[in-house]
Order: C-alpha cells, then sequence, then structure tokens
C-alpha cells in the first residue's frame, strides 16, 4: 500500500475527486509502478486509505476498466491490464529475437556490436563533442561564480542565457524577448511540459504521419487521443489537416517543417504559411519541432514557422542536442506570452529547472562566439557524411525495388519497400550483416508492420558510409528475393462476379 499512500486527493479542487484518483493510478501504470496482473487494494481499504467514500474508489476503478487500464474478477478483485504496447514489443521480440529493443533505439539505447555499421542511431559521434572549448568554459564559470554555479536555477532558466538566445533568435528573424524563453533539459522535456501544460485525458493532438516516436510516447502517457496525419515531400497534406483541425477541436498540432524526423522531409512556404492561416482559423496552437533547420545544406528556405508567425501561434521547441553535446540536456522554447506561466508552471513539476552549471557554460559559447565557430565545424562534417550518403545511395540502390526521396539537408533518409514487406523483417537480416538500419513502424502512432526504414548518417563516418550502403543494397536484394519466393504459390481462383 505504500505507492498509494503518495496519492493526493485535493477536496478543493473543481476536479471530482474520482477523476484525480483516476489520473493518478492511470500514471502509475504508464510508468510502470503498477505492473501487468497487479491486483489494486480493495475498495474500503483503499477508501480509508485516502480519506474518502468508498463511491469515489468505485467510480475510479469503473472509469480504469471502461478505458482499458485494469481489469476484475469476480470474487478476486481489480487487477492492471497487461498494456497493449508491452504486449506488442514482446510479440516483435519473439518474432525478431535480438538483444534490442526497437522501440528505443532513436532514443540511444542500441547496442551497437563490434564492427557494426549504424545507421539507426540520431546520435553524433562522440568525437564531434566540443570538449576542450566546454573544458575552458566550464573552468571559466567555476572560476567567476564559484558555488552558485552549483545552485538552483530558477524554472524559467538562467537569465543571461535566456538574454543571448534572444540575440540568437534575431539571427534566424525569430523577434521575441528574454520573458518569452523557457530554457528546457532537450527536445524532449519541451514536448512533455507542454503536453503537461494543455493535454488532458481524450483530449485531441494532430500529428505528422510518420512522427518522432518520443513524442508518439508522451502524449499517449497523457491518454491523448492522436490524429496523425500523412507528410509528403513538401509537408503535411493540408486539406487533410484543415479537416481534422476543424472536426476534431485539437490542444495543438506537433510538426517538424524543416528536415523532418523521421523522412527528411521540409515544407514549402506555402504550406508554412497556410498552417499558420489555419492556426488563427481555428483558435488552436501549433507546437513547432526545429529539429535541425541548421543542417540546411542544399535547401536555402529553410524559415521556421515561428518566424513567420504575427498571430502569437507558434510554440517554438528547439534541441542543441544533435548538434553540441547530446548528455548536457539542453534546449528552449519560445512561446506565445498568453500560455507563459502555464508552461513555467509544468517545468517546475517536471524537474525544478535545468542545470545552472550547463547554462552557464552555453551562456559564454554563445556571447563569446564559439556557438557559430562549432556550428560551421559540424555542417562541414555532415555535408561531407550527407554527400556521400547521398552518391552512394544513388549508385547502390538505383536497381532495387526500394523507393525514395532524396533531402537537401538534415541528418535523415527514408525509404519503402514494395508493398507487402516488411522493415522489422528487414532489420533481421541487416543486423545479422552488421548493419544496423531503424525499422519505420516505430514512428508511426499504431506499431504495425511496416514496409517504411529510416537510415541516419550521424553515428557513421564517410568511409563506412560507402561500405555500409553496399552491403545494405546487397541485403535488401536477397530479402526481396527470399521474401517474393514465399509469396509465391498455386494460381489464386478468382470470382466470376
Amino acid at each position: 500500500m505504500d505507492i498509494y499512500k503518495e496519492i493526493y486527493l485535493d477536496k478543493n479542487s473543481p476536479q471530482h475527486l474520482y477523476m484525480q484518483l483516476f489520473y493518478k493510478i492511470r500514471q502509475f501504470i504508464m510508468d510502470g509502478k503498477l505492473k501487468a496482473n497487479q491486483k489494486l487494494p480493495p475498495i474500503r481499504q483503499l477508501a480509508n486509505t485516502l480519506g474518502v467514500n468508498t463511491s469515489t474508489i468505485v467510480n475510479a476503478y469503473g472509469l480504469l476498466e471502461k478505458e482499458g487500464f485494469v481489469y476484475k474478477k469476480i470474487g478476486s478483485g481489480t487487477f492492471v491490464s497487461p498494456r497493449e504496447e508491452e504486449g506488442l514489443e514482446d510479440t516483435l521480440l519473439q518474432k525478431y529475437p535480438l538483444d534490442e529493443d526497437i522501440r528505443l533505439m532513436d532514443r540511444g539505447q542500441i547496442q551497437i556490436k563490434e564492427n557494426m555499421i549504424s545507421f539507426a542511431s540520431a546520435t553524433p559521434t562522440s568525437d564531434l563533442f566540443p570538449v576542450d572549448d566546454f573544458k575552458i568554459l566550464l573552468n571559466e564559470v567555476l572560476d567567476r561564480d564559484q558555488g552558485d554555479a552549483f545552485g538552483y536555477q530558477e524554472s524559467q532558466g538562467y537569465y543571461p542565457l535566456r538574454e543571448s538566445l534572444v540575440d540568437y533568435l534575431e539571427e534566424i528573424n525569430i523577434k521575441t524577448n528574454s520573458e518569452n524563453v523557457q530554457i528546457i533539459s532537450g527536445a524532449q522535456q519541451g514536448i512533455d511540459v507542454i503536453a503537461k501544460a494543455f493535454v488532458d485525458y481524450k483530449d485531441t493532438i494532430i500529428v505528422e504521419s510518420p512522427t518522432y516516436t518520443g513524442a508518439i510516447g508522451t502524449f499517449k502517457s497523457r491518454g491523448a487521443k492522436i490524429v496523425s496525419i500523412p507528410i509528403f515531400k513538401n509537408g503535411i497534406d493540408i486539406n487533410l489537416l484543415e479537416e481534422n483541425m476543424k472536426n476534431h477541436k485539437p490542444k495543438f498540432v506537433y510538426l517538424m517543417p524543416n528536415f523532418q524526423n523521421p523522412t527528411g522531409y521540409s515544407y514549402s512556404r506555402e504550406k508554412k504559411l497556410k498552417i499558420i492561416e489555419l492556426a488563427e482559423k481555428y483558435n488552436t496552437f501549433i507546437v513547432e519541432d526545429d529539429y535541425l533547420s541548421d543542417l540546411s545544406f542544399y535547401n536555402h528556405d529553410n524559415v521556421t514557422l515561428k518566424s513567420l508567425d504575427e498571430s502569437d501561434r507558434i510554440i517554438y521547441i528547439k534541441s542543441f542536442s544533435k548538434i553540441f553535446m547530446p548528455g548536457l540536456r539542453l534546449g528552449f522554447l519560445v512561446l506565445p506570452q498568453r500560455i507563459h506561466h502555464k508552461i513555467l508552471a509544468a517545468k517546475h513539476t517536471s524537474d525544478i529547472s535545468t542545470s545552472g552549471l550547463n547554462q552557464r557554460v552555453f551562456d559564454l559559447y554563445l556571447r563569446k562566439g564559439i556557438w557559430k565557430k562549432h556550428i560551421r565545424y559540424m555542417e562541414k562534417i555532415y555535408r561531407e557524411r550527407f554527400d556521400v550518403m547521398k552518391n552512394c545511395i544513388e549508385k547502390y540502390f538505383k536497381d532495387i525495388d526500394v523507393s525514395y526521396s532524396l533531402p537537401e539537408g538534415g541528418l535523415n533518409f527514408w525509404f519503402a519497400l514494395p508493398k507487402g514487406y516488411d522493415a522489422n523483417k528487414l532489420y533481421v537480416d541487416g543486423a545479422k550483416s552488421n548493419i544496423l538500419i531503424l525499422p519505420g513502424s516505430i514512428f508511426f502512432t499504431s506499431q504495425n508492420e511496416s514496409r517504411f526504414f529510416r537510415l541516419s548518417i550521424a553515428a557513421v563516418y564517410p568511409k563506412d558510409i560507402e561500405t555500409g550502403i553496399k552491403g545494405l543494397s546487397q541485403v535488401i536484394r536477397g530479402f526481396i528475393k527470399k521474401d517474393k519466393n514465399r509469396r509465391k504459390g498455386p494460381d489464386p481462383y478468382m470470382p466470376l462476379l
């Protein structure tokens, strides 16, 4: 019963007690604190523990059962239901038995064995981290600020850094002030605090299809209804987006307009302007995750939605993980003034504040111009990898049955096998040949078998790219041939009607 003693029900809240309890227990289940088939406390026992009427417990348990989080056994009690996504993982790993958990690969949780070429990870290789510069600036901060560098920072973020970010944003035509800047511990936390601030159970959120798997997980954990809209080479399906905004009245729309993850697609300026128009028309917000607009190699129109926003409808997320040092967990939000207080409250409940020491060091990076030097260096490194990758794809994939559209920047390349083929199985065949890809199934809200897969250049050196792409082309040929042979059978009988 110890876990249930953590529950606080606010009797002065306008929200019913049973709804508060429903949310608390549901979160325990989502967080894994309550395991599948674990028994919940008897109704009268929990009512006594929480100091509420038994009807509160009955109604909360009833709602949990209705929504599929628990099940009841007559005469035995109420138990936690096995989660659908846990069942999916078990099924996937039984069908494709490898040590890696496919769902976690994009978060750096993949085991890369010796001699493997990994196109799966979007995390940069560690030799690109600016360790020497960081060491110098770290010592400067420690000499300057002494023990203050280790104190709690205000939840909104270190004020001098917010000022520096305002200047940084000015250079990419985003005009704001320090009061609208919120420091966060990476883009994932940004998505999380926005969801905490806005999303209640059964609220609608619109996303691209496919989209970032971390965002899907966050929105699902809030119990949101996720509506997925297909994305094309020039951006999301605008007509379908408007239809769903009109019908569902979403809390917000989550988009990556430049070099989208996982597809690498970029929105046309026309679609960017239309999206802002729709946000105003249907009175909602757009969450713009600026994933990699910095790495624009052949697209010179990588303008952000936020820079075009005149109606204050864009919530802008920017992380430095892919071009700085991922482990520092540093990023920021630019917020519409009217929602500032909600985000600040959600941030405070998440982790109080982002590391003050890291913020102070990064502030010096910006003020001393070292950041610009680092960006130019990263652009050079990634452009080389990008060009090698592009040339190898055109060379080795030209005569195999795989469709793709080459991006104009970023780190990711998106492919589709012929209809009816499963990229999860291709992942296994590739791993057996020491080549890792990322199956596209994890980027869709329903993780069914998928013919799509993503390749990233973030963690692979130019010398290995050609070896890897050549080897992968051979794996794909063998995979398609093997599957095609399995599909052959007697001629089917067809109806006359």
